[in-house]
């Protein structure tokens, strides 16, 4: 009779040990999904809002080149205008779902892109003492090296935040 439980004690231990085991590797399963999941959102997110960044900024030079030739800014302007408003909706998805270092640098891209943006809004002029441009160079190249600078940062706190790079 004793030999007869210790063989189902054996058999109980070994199968709470199978299901102990199991629920432990379909956790850590589930959770390998999960940041799988968030990383492919994050990593769209910040694809679509460079993406916008760049197009906002590519239109801005656009008006600019076509204000020094005394052409229609009106298209690219337009096309700013539609891309900034877009960039707007895009860097709150990246403030929720990016970490706080690519979150700062963004702020940061936001910042030099508004000064870009006032810029070619109003070459000639300046930009008024309350406005997100004011304080900023005043040459379009400084202004434009500005943002690639601020893109950059944002690039490596992307990397960082993916885990890109590291083994």
């Amino acid at each position: 009779m004793a030999s007869q439980i210790i063989t189902l004690v054996g058999v109980l231990l070994g199968a709470l040990t199978s299901y102990f085991a199991t629920s432990v590797a379909e956790r850590a399963k589930f959770r390998q999904t999960m940041a799988t999941r968030w990383d492919e959102r994050k990593l769209d997110t910040y694809i679509d809002y460079i993406s916008c960044v760049k197009e906002a900024a590519r239109a801005a030079r656009q008006a600019v080149e076509a204000h020094g030739r005394d052409e229609d800014r009106a298209a690219p302007l337009a096309a700013m205008e539609a891309a900034e408003a877009r960039r707007s909706v895009l860097f709150e998805g990246l403030m929720l779902l990016g970490d706080d270092a690519a979150s700062r640098a963004a702020m940061t891209v936001n910042q030099r892109l508004w000064a870009v943006i006032w810029f070619a809004r109003d070459p000639a002029g300046s930009a008024p003492a309350n406005s997100p441009a004011s304080g900023a160079p005043t040459d379009y190249k400084e202004l434009s090296a500005s943002l690639v600078e601020a893109l950059n940062s944002l690039h490596k706190a992307a990397r960082t935040d993916l885990a890109i790079g590291t083994p």
